[in-house]
């Protein structure tokens, strides 16, 4: 059996998850999701990056200790994914003991050639957690935060980065190291043919309050958070304490893929593989990169203060619908508005006046009858959906299922069954409701990857030796 491994980033716990996090982990669920419906053994990983410096400056400003905090702030993030139904393997947590000796064994693992001990003086984004170049800042300021960077000296340890300049580019110029959408796999060209710059991978221990994982051999110093965080893909499946793990879902896997934002880029495509050829490990084969969710044009972020809580709009229109929502209304790879009125409107167009009617006349019709199931047999798949997902083009797939909804409304508008009903036709019509309904079974089908609550619901209903009608799949909205 093939193997598949898929996985998201991990997110900061200094503050509650927003609706962006919530894009990032439905897409990557319909990966796993549809790799498993082809029959692939298929490991889905999340989780929380707990050991950054912005994670203990909004602990102190809570007055908790980094500890409670990210106890806390975890289990949020972890309540998301289950809210939203991803099908996740483990949630990893980069606090854990066993993320921690998986992070000390990767940092042995490179070559020592490419650690190096020097002083450093930069310009530091904590909410970055990164260093920046005065040509890179925009009016002296962050890009992303909008703030002044601060000025930071100390001694740290230094990745050379540089010596692995050539072996990246001919890795995404190849296509070796798949980068999608194409815009940026220019963007981490155009990043690399500038000229690589070695980058620390550790922080003074005083400094970071004594939060984050241990520099083997050198107790003043912990691991930068970019280094350690990058390893959760390799300890989730368990690197450092689950060998056969390890080496089934990423060591000889196929097909390794990170579903990741656009602002994260850098450390990827470029900081992540440079590591894993020190390191001597296999790298991902695919790195999808997604656009941000935003408000009024504005990208939404917690430091800037327009975060919008997932959880009021899964409570309100369900999980599904949000799920819907996220994968169309957001074209893959792009930036995509977010605001109640359009998930409102979307809900109401395409899930209640498109699928969830579609669904309920026909359970009428075979109540009114008294119309059993079809015959199980094996469902269709539309090659625009398979092509669409192999592309991650979420919006493309759906678009092309709910031309298939769209189709077999006006058939069902043009044959006019429930005439053939009132004139006694119960051959005719049963024709008609097993070509139907065998149709909406192959849409369940290939729903499940996107709304798995809704594809289920659909087949049960529509399995049952006398099928009647159910509770909407989507109640109308006033």
């Amino acid at each position: 059996m093939k193997t598949s491994y898929v996985s998201t980033s991990i997110p900061y716990v200094n503050a509650r998850p927003h609706v962006g996090f919530a894009l990032e982990l439905v897409q990557a669920d319909v990966i796993a999701r549809w790799r498993r419906l082809q029959g692939d053994d298929t490991y889905l990983l999340t989780g929380t990056d707990e050991n950054a410096f912005k994670n203990v400056q909004a602990a102190a400003g809570e007055g908790l200790t980094p500890r409670r905090l990210c106890d806390r702030n975890a289990a949020v993030f972890q309540d998301l994914a289950n809210a939203l139904d991803i099908s996740y393997n483990r949630f990893i947590r980069s606090s854990s003991d066993a993320h921690f000796r998986g992070a000390s064994l990767f940092w042995t693992a490179c070559r020592r050639e490419d650690i190096v001990l020097r002083q450093y003086r930069g310009l530091y984004c904590v909410g970055c957690e990164d260093f920046y170049l005065k040509k890179d800042l925009e009016d002296g300021r962050c890009p992303v935060h909008g703030v002044e960077p601060e000025i930071v000296e100390e001694t740290n340890y230094f990745f050379r980065l540089s010596a692995y300049q050539k072996t990246l580019e001919t890795l995404i110029a190849s296509g070796k190291l798949r980068i999608l959408p194409e815009t940026r796999r220019n963007e981490a060209l155009g990043f690399i043919r500038q000229g690589l710059q070695d980058f620390s991978i550790s922080r003074n221990r005083e400094r970071s309050g004594g939060w984050g994982v241990p520099v083997p051999g050198d107790a003043t110093q912990v691991m930068y958070v970019w280094f350690d965080a990058l390893t959760n893909y390799l300890t989730g499946p368990g690197y450092g304490s689950n060998a056969g793990s390890f080496e089934r879902y990423w060591a000889n896997c196929p097909d390794r893929i990170h579903v990741i934002g656009k602002d994260i880029l850098k450390f990827h495509a470029i900081f992540w593989p440079a590591l894993l050829l020190s390191a001597g490990l296999p790298l991902p084969r695919t790195i999808f990169v997604h656009g941000h969710l935003t408000v009024e044009g504005r990208k939404i972020g917690k430091s800037l203060g327009n975060a919008v809580d997932p959880f009021p709009l899964i409570g309100r229109y369900g999980a599904d619908a949000l799920r819907y929502y996220l994968l169309r209304a957001v074209r893959s790879g792009e930036d995509g508005d977010v605001s109640e009125a359009r998930i409102r409107d979307v809900y109401n167009t395409d899930l209640a006046n498109g699928l969830g009617n579609l669904v309920r006349r026909l359970e009428a019709l075979c109540e009114r009858s008294g119309y059993g199931c079809v015959d199980t047999r094996d469902a269709h798949i539309p090659p625009d959906v398979s092509g669409a997902l192999d592309r991650f083009d979420f919006a493309g797939a759906l678009r092309a299922i709910w031309l298939r909804i769209g189709e077999l409304n006006r058939e069902i508008d043009a044959v006019r069954p429930w005439e053939l009903l009132k004139r006694q036709k119960a051959e005719r019509l049963s024709e008609h409701l097993s070509a139907w309904i065998g149709s909406v079974l192959d849409i369940s089908w290939v729903l499940r990857p996107f709304l798995p609550c809704t594809a289920e619901r659909i087949e049960t209903g529509l399995s049952r030796s006398r099928i009647r009608k159910s509770q909407p799949l989507f109640p109308r909205l006033t």
